[in-house]
């Protein structure tokens, strides 16, 4: 029968920090304490516990079943200890406290750029965390209650049940062509709105090379059925994690992409054309759900809603 020991809020930072890294060594860098103390808080916890908490296989951890039910509960303090303090310092009005927010690279970090003046100027006592990640891992982390809030860009199927997604605009998936190369002879001026593109058909360019964002992301999930549905298995050149790297291989001559409309701007050599279909993905912001959203929170949402709306704005006569 397990033993009586309290749950110490920060032992469970420590615990679930093992339990995300699977790794002593990377746990204790995170956490910036010695892999030596953080070893021997474990220690102290299963003792205390009588009965272990991670397998040991080599350098990686694993939790064991009970330390499966530590976790669960653990990270669910650990969350209500976060929205507790949200509460108390809005009741408090002094300002303080963390904001952990997730974003994907390239325009994610563009954003965070231009907005976080804005917010310091308005909040200066929060410490915001910013963390650039691929839009799987941030809907898991705010699930696991890991982070506050998130931008993401995705399909309705790719969304979480427990998450809320609060829409900002929906954005168009382009072909993308160098404007040189002899299919694009009827591509639009540079600058013309959305509505306006010509359609493509994508047997027209089955036979040509491509350049794609990487397997793991969002869109390329929708990239691949929109290739599926015409029948198309692309010659891929490389995959990137920058979306800009790709455009910037397109306009260079080598190869076509598929990316979203709010890449247009500023493309002067690549011609940009609608998909039949005119699939779409949709931009949105995402906590967690049935969680408090604190005053920082409800003002950063507005700071990246306002940033999409007046700083980069999709290029589109619709209002």
């Amino acid at each position: 029968m397990p033993k009586e020991a309290s749950m110490d809020l920060k032992q469970i930072e420590y615990i679930v920090k093992i339990a995300e890294t699977g790794n002593i060594t990377r746990a204790a860098e995170q956490l910036f304490v010695t892999q030596s103390a953080l070893n021997q808080q474990l220690l102290k916890l299963e003792n205390a516990l009588g009965i272990k908490l991670f397998y040991r296989r080599k350098h990686d951890l694993t939790p064991t079943d009970a330390g499966k039910v530590y976790l669960k509960y653990g990270r669910q303090m650990l969350i209500e200890k976060r929205e507790a303090y949200n509460i108390i310092n809005d009741l408090a009005q002094d300002n303080l406290g963390h904001l952990s927010f997730t974003f994907s690279r390239e325009r994610g970090l563009d954003m965070f750029v231009a907005t976080y003046p804005a917010f310091h100027r308005q909040f200066p006592g929060i410490i915001v965390e910013p963390h650039e990640m691929r839009v799987h891992n941030q809907q898991l982390q705010i699930a696991q209650g890991y982070v506050d809030l998130g931008l993401v860009t995705l399909s309705e199927q790719q969304k979480l049940a427990d998450l809320q997604y609060d829409h900002i605009r929906y954005e168009p998936l382009l072909l993308c062509l160098p404007r040189k190369h002899p299919l694009a002879k009827d591509a639009a001026p540079v600058g013309t709105y959305l509505e306006d593109l010509p359609y493509m058909d994508l047997s027209a360019i089955k036979e040509l090379p491509f350049v794609l964002i990487y397997k793991e992301s969002t869109m390329r999930s929708l990239i691949n059925r929109i290739l599926g549905a015409a029948k198309i298995r692309p010659y891929v050149l490389f995959e990137s994690g920058s979306i800009r790297a790709l455009l910037k291989i397109v306009a260079s001559g080598l190869a076509c992409t598929i990316t979203s409309a709010g890449y247009i701007r500023g493309k002067d050599d690549v011609a940009f054309y609608r998909i039949p279909g005119d699939p779409l993905w949709e931009m949105c912001t995402v906590h967690k759900k049935d969680t408090y959203v604190s005053k920082a929170m409800a003002c950063y949402k507005e700071l990246i809603v306002r940033y999409f709306t007046e700083k980069d704005p999709l290029l589109t006569n619709q209002k």
